[in-house]
């Protein structure tokens, strides 16, 4: 099987980009308008990656408000939060490496679609998608797709993906969410999980650099049959 039947599926937030910033802000915000406490600094880091209304539930936000907290949060990271954000230096790098091979990329979050596709067309990642923003797949805004293994899922089907996949995330949620569908994850180590979480969920390897994972990616030893 050649390089061009691999495909590489890509987190957004705390693979490609260090969202945390915009991120947290709107968070704060979310907690401020319900006036609950916000959480320490540590737990509100944890928001990046997982879906934003199960991480509200799991802190302090009462089941019939994580709605109003969603809503909340929305309305100012869709108002400009979502471009406090920034491309990893080296991914730019990475990601014309691994294009160069022949590996088909694409992008897979748990973010909403919508913004997702705003934040790749405004840092210019688009261009390193085959299709374009026809390459980014995320969360449905009214719920009905969050979670990781959902998204997986829909690129998946979109992308006639009978072909070798792998992974590559920084958290816990994005090797589980693979796992379902029997695709390997290589972790990354610059984003946001916990010291050894990426291990513990079962990540195929967890690279230091984009550099690194490039290196591991054009290897191909996580897409082995």
């Amino acid at each position: 099987m050649s390089a061009r039947d691999d495909l590489v599926l890509l987190d957004l937030d705390g693979t490609l980009t260090d969202s945390a910033p915009g991120i947290l802000a709107s968070v704060r915000h979310a907690y401020g308008v319900l006036r609950l406490p916000v959480p320490a600094e540590a737990v509100l880091r944890g928001f990046v990656g997982p879906p934003l209304a199960d991480s509200f539930a799991a802190h302090g936000v009462p089941h019939d408000r994580v709605a109003d907290a969603v809503a909340a949060y929305r309305d100012v990271y869709a108002a400009g939060n979502l471009l406090d954000n920034a491309v990893y230096p080296g991914i730019s790098a990475c990601l014309t490496a691994l294009r160069g091979a022949g590996l088909r990329l694409a992008v897979a979050t748990s973010k909403p679609e919508p913004m997702a596709r705003r934040i790749v067309a405004h840092f210019g990642l688009d261009a390193h998608l085959d299709r374009g923003l026809d390459d980014v797949f995320g969360a449905t805004l009214d719920g009905s797709r969050s979670a990781k293994a959902d998204v997986v899922a829909h690129a998946l089907a979109s992308l006639d993906a009978a072909r070798r996949v792998v992974m590559v995330g920084d958290r816990e949620h994005d090797v589980l969410g693979a796992g379902v569908h029997g695709i390997p994850c290589v972790g990354v180590a610059w984003g946001y999980a916990r010291p050894g979480e990426l291990t513990a969920a079962g990540a195929t390897a967890v690279v230091g650099t984009p550099a690194e994972l490039a290196t591991v990616l054009l290897r191909r030893a996580p897409l082995a049959a």
